[in-house]
């Protein structure tokens, strides 16, 4: 059975049991501020477990994208070096809201397993909760009982808290589970030991294949549990582990899940896969077939690699692939983009966002592979100069300050730095780097620790954003909760009517005034959280149930909103200038600024960019008022012409906006009109990544700015220039001043001249060498030609320079090349630059430190008189 016929029959199986059939979410998740990723199958259910939405049918099935490379669920180190983790995975699941419970959700896995699949039922176990007594929770005597009519008592197993009772995080929906395991050894290693003894220790072939949720319960943040309003079934079946069972191999890299990934990384790097644990080459090959496929989805869901956030994981994956391929596979050159194409042939039917993205997500992997392997060249030379360096010193221990900017700062890996170190016979001090590294993680954890506390609720009340119509409303508070971080301490309130627009699609949250006549708060920022529309305010009013006023910031929203409705307007532009191709991949919407990344190959030339901003102010003079569809049904959208963006979860009705010809599914804050918009400007338009362009641009209030600076700068330049024709007044000034510039270099070139007829008799003899120590006050340049032309016609010497040019003090170093082998500049040099409070570096012939103590020259003078 293939892998694409597994995932179907348990699509078709769920279906003929009155089962929906949904898509899978993103992978990357853009409004969930507990979350980048989606890390589990009911991610996108969240909402329907804690009761803020409802679902779009009582059951549902679907097969889940995930990632887990951080926070509580991190599989990152593990891959590669075992059978079955990996980074990118496929939950199946099957999910009921209130309907369905622990019988029928034990039921359709048994069938499912067992008739439909064929897994013989003497290698399945199955696994229910103990029972805590720390948490008042009793044994699942439920689960118990209506697993006996399916599977004999000897293979129900107890499992602990830890095993078997799932929670979503550190707080939210949870509940006691059943995990359903399969022993897929021989019958001789089966006789040997029972699998009774495996489960759940980490046995390759001793594996959980499926896990039964029984959801609930609310973890609350002070980490007690109440019960949930409805009880629900969430259950998630590895897909990769259930093909390995089905196909009766050993490791999901042996399914054809990989093998064609695989094939391909064999027939690109010439080495051959043998599936051997400890083979670092095989290692190597399951870290690159495991990682391009997390970061090919994630860039195909609209997550660029970048230095920040989701998009920082991103690229520490696809730098780990390829560091691993580099080390062990030998490949110098950039290759990961080119499984990009077998990965769409493979999976691209089920998941069409990775056939239409193809192009798009192999280029931006190949401009990574690219930059990467530029770093990882650039640091072999760091590290060969600190080992030379090391060794100069006559130490065995790499400098740990030194080892570790070579990977915090340059992005080298440590473990090529350890490597590299071993074969000079040097190491790492390796509890020096772990310091070091705990040290960054507990500085950047402290930078975003923030403690939640539980909600307060005053009304069990729907709340109502009445922002699309309203910039004020009459409202009262329906929860508040405390929040504590850096900063101090804050209040998080939902109101029963916001004005105030939360942070989604690109644009900025608003900011505004929660007053009454007793009291007022400054709202500092606004966001949406598991549907909750969520206000930050810098207090706790005396009477938290009092009617309030809430008013938005009037002058940045409509600013904020001028730049959204003008995004609209440049993504149509840019599709008639450039081509249909163009598409949206991220946005950032503030009052200051716009700024639109799009895919696009080509930088974009100034006669396109004008023929772009042309089109846009067009459509504002127009005047072209809003329409606004608020509850459309998407299909109906698209028939429309409306752009849906990938990477984007729409529900069945979506709002449109429109403007003329733009079309667009937004949630986002519009004028109503173009007219509002004022005047659109590009400030710039650069490269955000492969296959990526980004347009900077400014609209309204700060576009009128921006002329009016002009303007002023232009009538200072005619006063100060004494001339109306300022362009050709500073064309003049630029033919006086390279004229000017060449004279200075001639006068400098004949000043050397007479310097080195004078040097050149002032060597002194030391023993059967030369020696020449000399201030001057001449530039860089013009001492580092005097040194090279020294070190050619006189030999065995060693030349000191110490410049104080312009003010700052200089040390340049150069050894002629018959003694290099003896002499190191760059040793010499490092030892007279302490003089001078500097550093610097070079090659053995030549070296040259800066610094900043000149009076330090004199010590360094009579330093060198030494040598």
């Amino acid at each position: 059975m293939t892998s694409q016929e597994i995932r179907q029959k348990f699509l078709d199986y769920f279906k003929s049991k009155g089962h929906l059939i949904v898509p899978s979410a993103p992978i990357v998740l853009k409004d969930d501020p507990t979350l980048m990723f989606s890390n589990s199958g009911m991610t996108q259910f969240k909402d329907f477990f804690l009761g803020y939405k409802t679902p779009t049918a009582p059951r549902i099935a679907d097969t889940q994208k995930c990632l887990r490379v951080s926070g509580k669920h991190n599989d990152l180190d593990d891959v590669g070096r075992d059978t079955y983790h990996h980074t990118m995975f496929e939950m199946l699941g099957n999910w009921s809201f209130g309907d369905y419970f622990k019988k029928d959700a034990i039921a359709f896995a048994w069938e499912l397993l067992t008739e439909v699949y064929g897994i013989p039922k003497e290698n399945l176990y199955v696994t229910i909760f103990e029972g805590d007594a720390s948490e008042n929770l009793e044994r699942d005597q439920d689960a118990y009982d209506f697993w006996k009519s399916h599977i004999s008592e000897d293979r129900i197993i107890n499992g602990n808290k830890k095993d078997n009772f799932w929670e979503m995080g550190e707080s939210g929906p949870c509940g006691p589970c059943s995990e359903i395991h399969v022993d897929l050894r021989t019958a001789e290693e089966k006789a040997k030991v029972s699998g009774l003894e495996l489960v759940n220790n980490d046995h390759p072939q001793v594996v959980e294949v499926w896990n039964l949720v029984f959801m609930e319960f609310n973890r609350k943040a002070d980490k007690s549990l109440e019960k949930l309003p409805a009880q629900h079934v969430d259950t998630g079946m590895g897909f990769e582990r259930l093909c390995m069972a089905l196909q009766g191999k050993s490791s999901n890299y042996d399914t054809d899940v990989f093998t064609p990934l695989i094939a391909k990384v064999e027939e690109l790097s010439g080495k051959k896969y043998t599936g051997i644990l400890e083979d670092e080459k095989d290692i190597a090959i399951r870290v690159v077939v495991d990682h391009i496929r997390a970061v090919s989805f994630a860039i195909a869901d609209g997550q660029l690699p970048s230095n920040g956030g989701a998009g920082y994981v991103i690229r520490r994956i696809l730098r780990r692939g390829i560091s691993y391929s580099y080390r062990f596979l030998g490949m110098k050159e950039p290759f990961l983009y080119q499984l990009v194409a077998v990965l769409q042939e493979q999976m691209g039917t089920f998941f069409p966002e990775l056939e239409k993205q193809g192009k798009l997500v192999s280029e931006v992997i190949k401009s990574e592979e690219e930059s990467f392997l530029r770093t990882i060249e650039n640091g072999l030379i760091r590290v060969e100069k600190l080992i030379q360096q090391t060794i100069a010193d006559d130490q065995k221990v790499l400098p740990t300050q030194e080892v570790f900017e070579l990977y915090d700062t340059y992005g080298f890996p440590d473990d090529l730095t350890r490597i590299i170190a071993e074969e000079k016979g040097l190491t790492i001090d390796e509890k020096g780097f772990e310091q070091a590294l705990n040290e960054q993680k507990k500085r950047s954890k402290a930078d975003s620790a923030q403690k939640v506390y539980d909600w307060v609720t005053l009304e069990e009340k729907p709340e109502n954003f009445v922002g699309y119509d309203k910039f004020e409303s009459e409202t009262y508070i329906t929860r508040y909760r405390k929040v504590e971080n850096k900063d101090g301490e804050f209040y998080q309130v939902v109101l029963s009517e916001s004005p105030f627009y939360p942070e989604g699609g690109g644009q900025v949250g608003d900011k505004g005034i929660l007053e009454n006549a007793v009291e007022s708060f400054e709202v500092l920022e606004t966001k949406k959280e598991n549907g909750l529309i969520i206000s930050l305010i810098n207090g706790l009013p005396k009477d938290a149930g009092a009617v309030f006023y809430a008013k938005v910031n009037v002058s940045e929203r409509k600013n904020s909103q001028a730049n959204h409705s003008v995004t609209h307007l440049l993504h149509e532009a840019l599709r008639q200038v450039l081509g249909t191709h163009v598409e949206q991949k991220g946005s950032f919407v503030g009052p200051d600024y716009l700024r639109f990344d799009f895919s696009h190959f080509n930088k974009m030339t100034e006669e396109e960019l004008a023929l772009v901003e042309n089109k846009v102010n067009a459509k504002i003079k127009e005047n072209i008022a809003l329409q606004e569809f608020r509850n459309i049904p998407i299909q109906e959208a698209l028939e429309r012409g409306a752009m849906a963006l990938f990477g984007e979860k729409y529900g069945d009705s979506v709002r449109m906006i429109q403007f003329g010809t733009s079309m667009e599914l937004c949630g986002g804050t519009h004028v109503k009109s173009t007219s509002e918009i004022g005047h659109f400007k590009i400030v710039s338009e650069s490269s955000a990544a492969a296959g990526i362009r980004r347009i900077e641009a400014i609209s309204g209030d700060k576009a009128e700015e921006y002329f009016k600076n002009l303007e002023k700068q232009i009538a200072e330049l005619t006063q100060l220039l004494k001339s109306k024709d300022v362009v050709r007044s500073i064309e003049k000034l630029m033919e006086e001043n390279s004229a000017l510039k060449s004279e200075v270099e001639a006068l400098k070139k004949e000043k050397a001249k007479g310097e080195i007829g004078e040097w050149k008799g002032a060597y002194e003899q030391k023993g059967d060498k030369l020696l020449l120590v000399k201030r001057t006050s001449l530039d860089a340049g013009s001492v580092k030609d005097i040194i090279f032309q020294l070190k050619k016609e006189i030999p065995t010497s060693i030349t000191v320079i110490l410049s104080d040019a312009d003010g700052k003090p200089m040390i340049t170093v150069g050894v002629s090349d018959d003694l290099a082998g003896i002499y190191q500049a760059g040793a010499l040099i490092k030892d007279l630059a302490k003089e001078i409070q500097g550093g610097g570096g070079g090659n053995p012939g030549f070296a040259t430190a800066g610094g900043k103590n000149l009076d330090g020259l004199e010590n360094a003078y009579q330093k060198a008189l030494n040598i």
